[in-house]
């Protein structure tokens, strides 16, 4: 599948962030619910006096509620538009848009650059607070509150038994012709000297509602409800878990999005758009603990 610019337009890559409790997720909604890509696609048509709307492309659909910090996306734009605005798009852009998204940085991508396909790994975190007291109303936008002490040891200890290439289906809410084939790079707690505990989750990519379902998981066996042992027999099971808990998405925030070395970007691009199955293992071989 080529995803070649079309002759006489110009692609830009587009660096940003917002603050999602007031949207209803990233993609664009058929009946005008406000959206990231909805306000950042007016904010372009408007600033640059163009007929047209520009479609973004994203490196990863965030749902209702979720914040990002490092997001990307890209946008094909005709290059006389680029050409006239490239200069001051920052700053109109600035002027334009509401103030829970802004656009850091608008640069013309390098050859074979994607916003999605060219990713190679995502990294969300999820912070939550288990102080007796609930959430600093300054940070609640962004903290969850668990009512009951965690253990960040045990929650980093079945953390490490979910990580690499596995099906992920039993974290994920099925999609019709998607894969929910997933490599787990990275899954860890951390508590700051404020009691924050910080999950950092790291994948080449994650399907719908994965990150917050794993942190489910992950609050069971911090408060003592699940042995240390039950998230890897959950994705052993490979269907959906009734007790797998779905958390509320303003703990959740897209940190950043890492593509490869330039010359490595198309290639990335045709690899992420096939569709993966896992190896044979062998019977017997699910290795879930």
């Amino acid at each position: 599948m080529s995803d070649d610019v079309r002759p006489g337009f110009v692609r830009v890559r587009l660096d940003l962030s917002y603050d999602g409790r007031d949207f209803s997720g990233w993609a664009r909604q058929t009946r005008g619910q406000r959206t990231v890509q909805a306000e950042i696609e007016d904010a372009i048509r408007t600033v640059t006096r163009s007929r047209d709307t520009y479609d973004l492309t994203v490196a990863g659909r965030t749902d209702a509620g979720v914040h990002a910090r490092g997001q990307v996306a890209h946008v094909d734009l005709p290059e006389g538009l680029w050409a006239e605005h490239r200069e001051k798009l920052l700053r109109r852009l600035a002027g334009r848009l509401p103030h829970d998204v802004r656009v850091w940085n608008a640069e013309e991508a390098p050859a074979g650059f994607n916003a999605r396909f060219s990713a190679i790994w995502r990294r969300y975190a999820y912070r939550v607070t288990d102080h007796p007291s609930g959430v600093d109303p300054l940070l609640r936008g962004h903290v969850l509150w668990h009512d009951r002490p965690l253990d960040a040891d045990a929650m980093n200890e079945a953390a490490e038994r979910l990580l690499g290439e596995h099906d992920f289906a039993a974290y994920c809410k099925k999609r019709e012709g998607a894969t929910t084939i997933r490599t787990l790079r990275e899954l860890r707690w951390e508590r700051d000297a404020s009691g924050i505990l910080t999950a950092t989750v790291r994948a080449d990519a994650f399907c719908h509602n994965m990150v917050r379902s794993l942190v489910g998981a992950m609050l069971f066996v911090g408060d003592g409800h699940r042995p240390v042992s039950w998230p890897a027999r959950v994705l052993a099971a490979g269907v959906r878990d009734s007790a797998v808990h779905v958390v509320r998405p303003h703990g959740l925030t897209l940190e950043e999005v890492g593509y490869p070395a330039d010359g490595l970007l198309a290639a990335r691009n045709l690899e992420a758009r096939n569709r993966r199955t896992l190896p044979d293992r062998g019977a017997g071989a699910a290795g879930c603990c």
